[in-house]
């Protein structure tokens, strides 16, 4: 058994959500922060068994697409902020980050 845990941008989650429903795989679904663009994301957790790793990482290939986004350069730390001119940057964001963890054990109650 394995434990897949996938990292998705917001705009990105619900989609997800009810297509994991649909094929009938259980999620948790958290609220999570980025540390890059200080944005929203949502971190999802899937048990899944072997077999269905790949069934699963398709799922989310499928619903979590990477896009194109403008974005305010955070102004630097120190130094004079004065001179600074905040410049819309364009940033790749959306995608995933899954990791595949081994799961020892697993128990529902």
């Amino acid at each position: 058994m394995k434990m897949i845990i996938a990292v998705v941008q917001d705009k990105d989650s619900n989609r997800l959500q009810d297509a994991l429903v649909d094929k009938n795989y259980r999620a948790t679904k958290l609220a999570t922060t980025g540390g890059f663009l200080k944005a929203g994301n949502t971190t999802f957790m899937i048990g899944v068994e072997d077999a269905h790793i790949e069934d699963v990482m398709e799922i989310i290939r499928e619903n979590c697409k990477s896009r194109s986004q403008m974005v305010a350069p955070v102004s630097p730390m120190g130094g004079n902020a004065d001179a600074y001119v905040p410049y819309p940057v364009e940033v790749e964001v959306g995608g995933a980050t899954v990791f595949v963890l081994p799961v020892e054990n697993f128990q529902q109650f």
